[in-house]
């Protein structure tokens, strides 16, 4: 996967000056960080739809008939809510290459959650809404991985976040390969032990219907709710609990190739991650140097141990 994973982004995270307040919100790890690996496409809707900037600010307004509108926070005159709307069906039709999107919080037009939503004619607000943009954009593509600048500050939402656009990545390639029960069984194959991590229960469940995948009457059908079933999966932070068995069910393959001292400082490197006193990294650090030096198929074909660039440093701190 060396290609630029292609993610859309709020163009003021960017850095650009589109803000109405003439200003950006510029988000350092997508900007610097993530920029090596990622293409972005930023895109500020507000700016799309013909506003200036500067320009007065916006909110999501609920009307007596429980329909959301977008107007000007001045009440001023003027309705943006078809604009916006039709700029954002058209703009998200052209989006399915993505494999993630960054948007900005608390905007009426990009943010994700709690964004406030004012009640007509008055400043009483309830933190209840979404962007509008973001809102047909999510409704379009459930399966994309999408986060608000400020979650991403979080380093457990950040590496879920990363870990999500990297499975999509690789998974939207097979299709441009061209489907086969073959890629794909070796697809899932790879990501087991990086599901196991997420969610135990539903991992079964996954498996059980990756093996009804010749009961299905075309390929492209499978794909499209193998898709989905993916990303709900991989959406659910992975615990500290279902990453400790992770390592034990790995720590397995190498109890005959290791002498007592070897396993008890494994086993005890393990124990000392689950009571949180040792970041990811250090067990899975040394599971890695045990299968250079005991290679197994099966492991090294495991995403679980790079499911992206060590660059990111994602696992360095918990």
């Amino acid at each position: 996967m060396s290609e630029k994973i292609p993610v859309g982004i709020s163009a003021c995270l960017l850095g650009a000056n589109v803000r109405f307040d003439g200003g950006h919100k510029r988000l350092t790890f997508a900007a610097d960080q993530l920029t090596p690996w990622v293409q972005f496409e930023p895109i500020c809707p507000e700016m799309a739809i013909g506003l200036p900037v500067p320009r007065p600010a916006l909110r999501l307004v609920k009307q007596d008939n429980g329909e959301i509108t977008l107007r000007y926070s001045d009440k001023r005159q003027g309705d943006l809510t078809i604009a916006m709307c039709e700029f954002s069906q058209q703009r998200v039709a052209q989006l399915s290459h993505l494999c993630g999107y960054i948007v900005c919080a608390k905007s009426p037009s990009c943010g994700m959650e709690r964004v406030r939503v004012y009640e007509p004619d008055e400043n009483n607000n309830r933190k209840a809404g979404r962007g509008i943009y973001t809102d047909i954009l999510m409704k379009a593509m459930p399966w994309l991985p999408v986060e608000e600048d400020g979650r991403l500050q979080d380093p457990h939402i950040r590496e879920n976040f990363v870990e999500r656009i990297y499975a999509l990545h690789e998974l939207n390639q097979l299709r441009q390969q061209g489907l086969t029960r073959g890629a794909l069984m070796a697809y899932h194959s790879r990501y087991k032990l990086l599901l196991l991590a997420h969610s135990q229960p539903d991992y079964r469940e996954l498996g059980r219907f990756v093996a009804a995948m010749h009961q299905w009457s075309t390929l492209d059908d499978f794909f499209v709710e193998y898709r989905q079933r993916l990303m709900d999966l991989l959406s659910h932070q992975a615990t500290r609990r279902n990453h400790t068995n992770v390592l034990m069910h790995v720590q397995g393959y190498f109890r005959p190739h290791l002498n007592p001292r070897q396993r008890h400082e494994l086993t005890m490197l393990i124990e000392r991650y689950r009571q949180g006193t040792q970041p990811l990294l250090a067990p899975v650090t040394l599971l890695k140097h045990y299968m250079a030096e005991f290679p197994d198929d099966y492991l090294s074909g495991q995403r679980y141990f790079d499911p992206w660039p060590e660059a990111l440093r994602l696992r360095y701190g918990h």
